[in-house]
């Protein structure tokens, strides 16, 4: 990835306290990595990063609630200050929320935290991962994105909020997102993004009805539904240290390797709509990045 040593890399991972982003953090600060883990529970943010004592990477806890904009630009700020180079950054917290909740910045929570907080994050740090290249953007989005559709005239799902939906329509987005990123970025800097498989044990669905948490729940007692955070650790960590994704962009990765994403994700005509709707969401230009 870079031709500095492992210990001298830094990766940005949010949703890493739990599920496969916790064992991703472990597993590259077992790399030499040093890990700047975002998360919203202070104590188990803490316990992550006490486990790399004995590992010769580290990581370091950032605490930051990715719903608000505020927040997001607070934590760029603060991993600016904290750090000289990134050369990856993950953008792995996610949730789904049964009801329909708005932001402080007045935004649909799950679209918020699962789209509009990469999208922000990327804006804000992006100077410094292009200083770092070679580097990499990793989203985490899910298969679910192909039952989605991006539906502009109401995005935020105002009139009938389906929560299903709701997460299926951010995981599109940011789906879309990484795709358009990759068209945009120097070829020194990768974007690609990849589905996890469905993980019973993650915080995910922490926010969904007691129905739903009851029923993933009952998913992952049945033999071959559900995946171990392992596996979808490792991939997110593959896409981070693997010399193949060094170079490749714009990929989408599941079990089964690179696959096509939904006609959706792809279309560019929708990736564009998208991408400056997102702008105008968190108060951004949407020329970006900066065209050399």
């Amino acid at each position: 990835m870079s031709t500095s040593n492992a210990t001298d890399r830094v990766v940005l991972l949010t949703g890493g306290t739990s599920g496969i982003g916790r064992r991703a953090a472990t597993d590259l600060a077992e790399r030499g990595w040093t890990v700047a883990v975002v998360g919203r529970d202070r104590p188990r943010g803490e316990a992550v990063a006490a486990e790399a004592s004995s590992l010769s990477g580290t990581i370091r806890f950032h605490r930051a609630d990715l719903a608000t904009q505020s927040a997001v630009r607070s934590l760029a700020t603060e991993v600016r200050d904290a750090y000289d180079r990134l050369d990856a950054l993950v953008h792995n917290a996610g949730l789904s929320s049964s009801d329909r909740v708005e932001t402080d910045d007045g935004v649909e929570r799950t679209l918020a935290v699962n789209h509009l907080a990469p999208y922000l994050l990327t804006h804000e740090l992006l100077d410094l991962v292009r200083s770092s290249a070679p580097a990499r953007i990793v989203t985490t989005s899910s298969e679910l994105h192909r039952r989605a559709t991006l539906d502009f005239e109401d995005l935020q799902f105002e009139r009938d909020y389906d929560a299903v939906q709701a997460y299926a329509r951010s995981k599109l987005a940011l789906t879309a997102f990484t795709l358009e990123l990759a068209d945009r970025l120097p070829d020194d800097v990768t974007a690609n993004s990849f589905h996890p498989g469905f993980v019973p044990s993650t915080e995910l669905f922490r926010d969904a009805s007691l129905p739903t948490r009851l029923l993933v729940r009952a998913a992952g007692l049945v033999p071959g539904v559900g995946t171990d955070p392992s596996e979808g650790g490792d991939r997110l960590v593959r896409l981070v240290t693997d010399p193949a994704f060094g170079d490749r962009t714009g990929a989408y990765v599941t079990g089964d390797g690179v696959v096509s994403p939904a006609d959706a994700a792809a279309d560019p005509e929708t990736r564009r709509r998208l991408w400056q709707h997102s702008a105008d969401l968190v108060d951004v230009e949407s020329d970006w990045p900066p065209v050399e």
